[in-house]
């Protein structure tokens, strides 16, 4: 048993995490921005601290007497209408987090980066140690770049023992958003468009296992990519129809009309002062694609990674639980 401190225990991701560390029965203490999130964690059994990510000695006061602390919190998303409250968030709040770490003596602090900061070029499959293309994609993308940078910087001057954990897209029981979304409308058929690219995803209790794993055995400084599936989107639809028990086929979009479409869409929403659902960045990021290769943690975390069916039919069965997915 061990007392372990959370940042963003309210997520998805958070929250699966925060549910296996109760689970081996350890403390978990969890900050809090809100009354609702205070109370929906104090609920779980959590001890809650109320504070800021910015906030380095309230910090601090809450990973007092922690033997391990999980950076979990940041801002994921593209088309955001504040892009500099997601710079704040993924890289002045990440490094927030290390001082308060080392200030408060927490032996171990695993960061939550993202698959994106590997910035592997069009068509590479990627791991840890590919070259950056030196551009960024979108604007989530240069934020936990950075920001992983600040957090590897910021640990090694303090002597802040420090581990990154980079997942691919996180898809699972939960996951109405991103690229869940987009599968849920498809297998219900609501969407039927689709770019020719390539998906990386890693499944959610996938993604709490490395996390548990990096803090147990990864090293210090090193990052660590989780990503259990790489298929084209044709195959991954392919996959989903027939695990899904539906009849579908994508309609595939040629990237110039995507483009256009992405551009002329955004340009429209931003002049009503609305935020898009599809722009620039996100077609850009999309026609890119990602196929990373997750192998590291599976050799030196001993990380196992789930079937792509076995993901995706318990997506399935929660969607249909939820009532977002109304195909039988």
């Amino acid at each position: 048993m061990s007392r372990v401190f959370v940042t963003g225990g309210s997520g998805l991701l958070g929250t699966a995490l925060i549910t296996a560390l109760l689970e081996r029965g350890d403390t978990v203490v969890a900050l809090a921005r809100s009354d609702a999130t205070a109370g929906m964690l104090a609920a779980r059994g959590v001890e809650v601290h109320r504070g800021e990510l910015a906030d380095p000695d309230g910090l601090a006061e809450g990973m007092s007497g922690c033997e391990l602390a999980f950076n979990v919190a940041g801002i994921n998303g593209f088309c955001v209408p504040d892009p500099q409250a997601m710079m704040r968030a993924n890289i002045d709040g990440a490094v927030a987090v290390v001082n308060a770490a080392k200030r408060a003596g927490v032996p171990r602090l695993v960061h939550t980066s993202s698959a994106a900061t590997i910035g592997e070029a069009r068509g590479v499959v990627a791991d840890e140690f590919t070259a950056h293309r030196g551009s960024f994609l979108s604007q989530y993308e240069q934020s936990k770049t950075l920001g992983e940078r600040a957090v590897l910087a910021a640990a090694a001057a303090a002597g802040q023992d420090l581990v990154c954990v980079n997942p691919s897209s996180v898809q699972g029981p939960g996951r109405s958003g991103g690229t869940g979304r987009f599968l849920i409308a498809f297998l219900d058929g609501r969407l039927k468009v689709f770019l020719d690219t390539w998906i990386s995803l890693v499944d959610i209790q996938d993604c709490v296992s490395g996390h548990l794993l990096a803090a147990e055995r990864g090293q210090s400084g090193e990052r660590y990519l989780l990503s259990g599936i790489r298929m084209s989107v044709t195959e991954l639809l392919a996959l989903a129809t027939e695990v899904a028990g539906v009849s579908a086929v994508p309609r595939l979009l040629p990237a110039p009309v995507a483009t256009i479409g992405g551009a002329v869409t955004e340009l429209i929403f931003r002049a009503r002062g609305r935020r898009p659902p599809v722009c620039r960045e996100m077609v850009r990021t999309l026609l890119h694609g990602h196929r990373y290769d997750g192998s590291r943690a599976e050799r030196e975390l001993g990380l196992s990674y789930t079937p792509p069916e076995d993901t995706l039919a318990r997506t399935v069965a929660w969607a249909r639980a939820e009532g977002l997915l109304r195909s039988s």
